[in-house]
């Protein structure tokens, strides 16, 4: 079993239950200097090592080898999972978990600060609808990536 720290559109409930058919137990947490940053032309984020910064998010608790398998094509090529500290909120526990690094760090398409709440308002609805369609993708013999699919 394998804690992942989630910073994005897996901070939704129902875009987690849509992939892994349930909604682990989790902990808000703080991965520290990192920096969430929007990236143009798309709904999700990414993150990247900036010193003295700290991206909000939660860690899910007790993924499975197969839904790590799912997270890692959900991720696709551009992410890379790595093993990160985070803190967690309610108690300041540190806790050695994987996350998804956007893998080129000096990308001219990430700009700015990603907001989880503006992305509800405007993409979630969409997004469960990709997501749902990429995990009925998945379970067919000839699947295709996330990005190569949308």
């Amino acid at each position: 079993m394998t804690n992942v720290f989630v910073y994005g559109s897996l901070i939704s409930d129902d875009v987690v239950s849509a992939l892994l058919s349930r909604v682990p137990p989790s902990h808000p947490a703080i991965l520290p200097n990192y920096h969430r940053f929007s990236i143009k032309e798309r709904v999700y984020p990414a993150i990247i090592p900036v010193e003295n910064n700290k991206v909000v998010g939660k860690v899910l608790i007790g993924i499975t080898p197969p839904e790590l398998y799912i997270f890692d094509t959900f991720e696709d090529a551009e992410y890379e999972r790595k093993t990160v500290d985070v803190f967690l909120i309610d108690s300041s526990e540190k806790l050695q978990v994987e996350t998804y690094v956007w893998q080129n760090k000096t990308d001219p398409n990430l700009y700015g600060e990603w907001d989880f709440e503006a992305w509800k308002q405007l993409h979630l609805k969409d997004f469960l609808k990709m997501t749902t369609e990429f995990k009925e993708e998945m379970e067919l013999p000839d699947s295709k990536t996330r990005v190569a699919t949308y």
